[in-house]
This record gives structure tokens, sequence and C-alpha cells, in this order.
């Protein structure tokens, strides 16, 4: 089994949904582990459930700081700890966007209500109020925007005649516990995962003028329509389970700097020569804007000038 996930868990009080995670994490085929358990709340009693379980923990209180210096914190406590992603658990602050941006794609939230239904608080009264036939919970990636995010999964709870939020709320809970660690495991998962790696290649590429996919040597490729290939996607590179984007470049020179720099995450493919670099996909922290620059760059050096004029052109308009 690959590595597991590192993941840091934030919490404000009883911490019901940490546990959740806390204990799926403990079946053998989980991808993640929780390797800290943070808090705003000194008192919060999740913090005593994670210390018994053998959790690092970490508190700091939010009073009398600014609430960036706050976050700055606590984002060094939660890479100290090696964290990889950043799950939300009932954590009780609104986060300032300096911190949101840090962890872009790898932190996520569990809200109580089938999103973008009910953001904020009070939302099984909101639900019970609007005559609603359910409510639910909603687990998401974080942006800056309050419970506004790109929605990871959904789990809806039928309201019952004569519901109170109380009642509505604890089924909700069950759900909530469900539903979180299912889509963290997805998520974590992902960028080991060759169809979902491949898929955001493909989606960079595809967006670029006048390109078209084949299969290549058993790889996924791409390339100028009738023209030259820029770019493939190797899967279980030399039987040792890595994916790579191989990409142009300009030469021997540029190749043996980009793996001195990081021999990890590049190296020289074989078989295609001094004028091609490979770049691991499987390693689990892609900055997505770069890999669509190395694609644009490698594209560029293929396509016709008819083609490179034009986007020279948009780009100056």
């Amino acid at each position: 089994m690959p590595e597991r996930a590192k993941v840091a868990v934030l919490i404000s009080g009883s911490g019901t949904n940490m546990a959740a995670l806390l204990y799926a994490a403990r079946a053998a085929d989980c991808p993640y582990e929780i390797v800290l358990v943070a808090s705003n709340n000194p008192d919060a009693g999740g913090l005593t459930l994670a210390a018994a379980e053998g959790v690092a923990t970490f508190a700091l209180p939010h009073k009398g700081m600014a609430r960036l210096d706050h976050d700055m914190a606590m984002d060094a406590a939660i890479r100290a700890s090696g964290a990889q992603f950043v799950a939300l658990a009932g954590y009780m602050r609104i986060l300032t966007p300096e911190f949101v941006s840090g962890w872009e794609g790898r932190m996520v939230n569990i809200h109580p209500s089938l999103l973008p239904l009910y953001k904020g608080l009070h939302t099984h009264e909101r639900a019970i109020e609007a005559g609603d036939s359910h409510g639910g919970c909603t687990v998401h990636l974080v942006t800056a925007e309050l419970d506004d995010g790109p929605i990871l999964g959904q789990t809806p709870v039928a309201i019952l005649p004569g519901d109170t939020a109380e009642r509505l709320a604890a089924r909700v809970l069950i759900a909530e516990h469900q539903l979180y660690s299912r889509c963290l495991a997805t998520l974590v998962s992902r960028e080991t995962s060759p169809d979902w790696l491949t898929e955001q290649v493909r989606i960079r590429a595809m967006a670029l003028p006048e390109v078209d996919e084949v299969v290549s040597h058993g790889m996924p490729c791409f390339g100028i329509v009738k023209g030259k290939k820029f770019a493939y996607v190797s899967l279980e590179r030399y039987g040792s389970g890595q994916i790579a984007l191989l990409a142009k470049i300009s030469g021997l020179d540029e190749q043996n700097q980009l793996i001195e720099l990081d021999p990890e995450r590049y190296s020289r493919p074989a078989y295609f020569g001094d004028g091609w670099i490979a770049i691991r996909l499987d390693l689990g922290r892609n900055d997505w804007d770069e890999i669509g620059e190395w694609l644009a760059r490698s594209w560029r050096s293929v396509a016709p000038k008819k083609l490179t004029g034009l986007i020279d052109a948009a780009e100056e308009f």
C-alpha cells in the first residue's frame, strides 16, 4: 500500500467529526492518517480524545491575537507536523485568504446543509422553516468564500413531520460521520490515481489550440492535429508505479539542470532523447498552474508559426 497521506484536523469543540476521521483511519486500507489535531480552544474536548488516542495536539487561543497572526501560527504548527492536507471539523473560525490560499485544493470542510443551500449558521432551522423535504451535509474544498468551495460529496437526510432542529441535527451528524471519511479518502488518493492525473493533464493540454489526443506506445499522447506531439502521460514508469508527464525542453543542459534541481521529480525519459523531460506527477504536490505552463511551452515548441503567431497577437491585444 502507498504511504498514507498525512492530515491535520482543526477543531473548536468536542470533535465528533475528528473522531470519525480518526477511527476511519484505523482501517488497514485507509489512505490517510491523522498526524495532528489543533484547536483555537485549549479546552476543546476533542484535544483530550486525540491525545488519549496517541495523536499529537496543538492549541492556541485566538483571543488577543490578530486573525492573520493566529492563522499563521496555526499554519506553522500544521506544516511542522508534516501534514499534507487539512480537515476542518467544527473549527469555528473564519479563515483568512492568506491561510486558505496556502492550502488550496488540500483543505476540506464539512457543512451541515446541502450546499449551496444554507451557508453559515442555523442550517437545520432554516431547512425546516423553508419546508424542505431533506436537510443533509456537504463535504467541500475550502476557498476564501465562506462555504463556497467545490463540492466533493453530499448526503441528504430526510426531514420528518414535526422535526425539530435538534432531532434533525442528530441524524445529520450520523451522516456527517459516514460522509467525511469517504470524501477525505477519495481526495487524498486522487493525486496518485492514474485516471485523475491523466485527466488533469488532458484538461490543460486540450485547452491549447488545435490539439488532439491519441494513444502512442500505450500512453495518452497530445499533439497538434496532423502534426507533432508535445506531451505524453507515462503510466507505471519502468514498472515502478510512477506516473509522469513527458514534455519538450530546450536540450541536454536544461535537462541536466532540472534533474540536479529535483531528482525525485525530474528525470531523463528513456528513448525520448535530450529534448524531453519527465516530470513526475504522483508525488502529491503538483502545482497545476505550473504543469499548464509546461504544456503550453511544450506545445509552442512544436506548433506551426501560424498558430503561435495567433496566440502572440491575442496576448498583445
